[in-house]
Formats: structure tokens, C-alpha cells, sequence
């Protein structure tokens, strides 16, 4: 029974990662594309309306993701929830350095002049 459990849950953890690692790439990727359009309209020297409705498309694609993203890293803490639950709470399925706090991880270094 317990390795049914443990297999099933290198299973999702596989997907889970796959899914996080996919989704990083989608955002950069429409990051980018976002960026490139203000960027080739100027090397060309178009108007600034030039390709405006595209910009837009792919400017508001970025909040979506980011909310995906969201998503995702709540699955991944439920989840760690869920192996807990089925008795395998010192297992680990990816990577071994461990997880942040996210208490006090971010400090202000400067205030700017």
C-alpha cells in the first residue's frame, strides 16, 4: 500500500513540476513577445497606434498568467497538505534544498534618492 502511494505521488509531483516549469517559460515568453511589439515599432519608426490592439493582447495575456501562476503554487502547498495526509510527510519528491519561509525572505536595501 505504501508504495502505491509513494508511486502515485512521484506521479503528480512529476506533473506538478512539468507544470511550473512550463508555465515560468509561457510567462517569460509572453513577456517577451509583449516587449518585442513596442520594440520593432520603433526600429521600424512606426506610429505609435501601430500595432497598438496586438500590444494590448499580449500586455494583458501577462496578468492572467501571473494569476495562473498563483494558482499553481496554492496546488503545490495543497498538495503538500495532501502527502501528509496519506502518511508520506518526509518523503521528498523534487527538489531537496527546501522551500523558502517566505517570512522576512525580502528586505528593502535602500530607499532611493
Amino acid at each position: 500500500m505504501r508504495n502505491e502511494r509513494i508511486a502515485a505521488a512521484r506521479e503528480v509531483a512529476d506533473k506538478l513540476f512539468e507544470a511550473e516549469a512550463a508555465l515560468d517559460v509561457a510567462i517569460a515568453r509572453a513577456a517577451e513577445l509583449a516587449a518585442s511589439i513596442p520594440n520593432a515599432r520603433r526600429g521600424a519608426n512606426l506610429a505609435a497606434c501601430v500595432g497598438q490592439e496586438a500590444f494590448m493582447c499580449a500586455a494583458n495575456m501577462l496578468p492572467k498568467l501571473a494569476e495562473a501562476r498563483e494558482h499553481l503554487v496554492t496546488a503545490h502547498d495543497r498538495l503538500e497538505v495532501t502527502k501528509t495526509q496519506i502518511g508520506l510527510r518526509h518523503m521528498a519528491f523534487g527538489d531537496t534544498t527546501g522551500k523558502p519561509s517566505g517570512e522576512g525572505e525580502l528586505r528593502i536595501v535602500g530607499q532611493a534618492a
